[in-house]
């Protein structure tokens, strides 16, 4: 049985998307003067991606993008989340501009225009120029500085345009993940570098909305965090402290500086390490927002761990949660409980689900159909979970679907498929799943009770 939606909560002019990033669909890694990122160099590194899989082709976007966007429109979604490669527009990371690099986006951009979708542009998603990185990456300030004058030149080029703008997509991932826990390109395993790294993104992040303000006065500025709830494993007080040891890890570290408040002086603590700090920094961090994205997947269960690593906790999987294909807890009602927090206890005015999305095992019938009960399910379950945010006071504006295709998962390679369209890497061919064809129900359905409420 389909999951009820109370598509009244959703405002009429609702956003509904779906998202991508460059790495993981563009594929032409080496085309128009494009430089390599973290991300070609850690996936051709032996070992480090599931089969030893890369981005070199990945979905073929870069040739395929005006199918992409006919795809979109069989869709019948109004938003499109992409993200700018830096090391497409800006190939030495500073200085020289690439004019083939931007010229791809100038016609992307114009044509997801003329095909009535809203660009919504994310200036970073890990793709960091390898150049940059050797010469030390995020750790280093000058990266932000870097990042910020990237960022003025795709807003000067685009501003006149895009008018949704995102600086970063997921700062946890590239600092914790990628330096910390070195599954993620860089591939670090340094709890220095890794805060380093976190402090140095969020100052990109705020010297970028600044630079994009200089250039694109009208652009709506936000910041995209994968949030989590949290629950402790049991009832113990050592358990109730890991879990806001880990909200502080997952969300409050990334959110707090944001909004002004600074890095939480607990987390310092348990990270033990100093953060590069100079005058004005906090002020720049916490840069006006006009919006804030949140990515939600899974809730976190820990238990602690206080020989471990920091935050000193560690994952337990909880008996008779379901699970998808990546082995991530399915908990709908997380999603409501973030939006809500992001509402009251940080006073967000306008309120983006940036990702949402599950992977799960999917098979090409023979008729060349595929359906895929357990994400359309999963799709249900979270819009009914948004439209009660919504209900419950979220100033909710718009939901971007992880994933439009198929694609370059990170580390877990091909195999793990989030699309509502699915991609046939040998071929690329693309097969709208049933939870794409679900999807646009869902959509077509919130356009009529607008019209009708009109």
């Amino acid at each position: 049985m389909s999951e009820r939606i109370d598509l009244a909560a959703l405002p009429h002019d609702f956003l509904w998307g779906t998202a991508t990033s460059a790495y993981q669909i563009e594929g032409a890694v080496t085309e128009d003067g494009r430089s390599p990122s973290i991300w070609d160099t850690f996936s051709h590194t032996p070992g480090k991606t599931a089969g030893g899989e890369h981005g070199d082709v990945a979905c073929d976007h870069y040739h395929r993008w005006r199918e992409d966007i006919g795809l979109m429109q069989r869709l019948g979604t109004d938003g499109y989340r992409l993200s700018i490669a830096w090391p497409r527009v800006v190939p030495g990371g500073e200085g020289e501009v690439n004019p083939k690099g931007l010229a791809f986006y100038d016609r992307l951009i114009d044509a997801l225009l003329e095909a009535g979708i809203t660009p919504s542009v994310t200036l970073y998603h890990w793709d960091l120029p390898q150049v940059l990185q050797d010469r030390g990456g995020w750790p280093e300030r000058a990266t932000a500085e870097h990042f910020a004058a990237y960022a003025a030149v795709v807003a000067e080029r685009l501003g006149d345009r895009v008018a949704h703008w995102a600086t970063l997509n997921e700062p946890l991932c590239s600092a914790w993940i990628g330096h910390l826990e070195g599954t993620m390109a860089p591939g670090l395993t340094d709890l220095t570098a890794a805060v380093r790294a976190s402090y140095h993104l969020l100052l990109g992040h705020g010297l970028a909305a600044q630079a994009v303000r200089a250039a694109a006065p009208a652009a709506e500025i936000g910041i995209v965090n994968n949030l989590s709830t949290v629950h402790a494993a049991t009832d113990r007080p050592e358990d109730a402290a890991a879990a806001r040891r880990m909200d502080g890890h997952v969300n409050r570290w990334w959110l707090d500086p944001v909004h002004g408040r600074g890095f939480p002086a607990d987390m310092r603590e348990v990270y033990g390490v100093e953060l590069p700090e100079r005058p004005g920094d906090a002020e720049t961090i916490a840069a006006p927002l006009d919006w804030l994205g949140l990515n939600y997947y899974f809730p976190a269960a820990v238990t602690d761990d206080p020989a471990g690593p920091a935050p000193r906790v560690r994952s337990v999987r909880r008996p008779g949660v379901p699970r998808t294909g990546m082995d991530w807890e399915i908990d709908a009602g997380g999603i409501t409980t973030l939006l809500l927090r992001l509402t009251h206890e940080y006073g967000a005015r306008k309120l983006y689900v940036t990702e949402n999305g599950s992977a799960f095992p999917d098979a090409v019938r023979a008729d060349g159909t595929v359906d895929d009960p357990e994400r359309r399910e999963y799709l249900e379950r979270h819009l009914a979970a948004c439209a009660a945010a919504a209900r419950q006071g979220a100033p909710l504006a718009g939901y971007f679907a992880w994933s439009l295709l198929d694609n370059f998962e990170w580390a877990y390679g091909y195999d793990k498929r989030f699309g509502l369209v699915h991609v046939d890497f040998r071929t690329q061919r693309r097969t709208v799943k049933g939870s794409g064809h679900r999807y646009a129900d869902i959509v077509r359905a919130h356009r009529g009770r607008a019209r009708n409420a009109a």
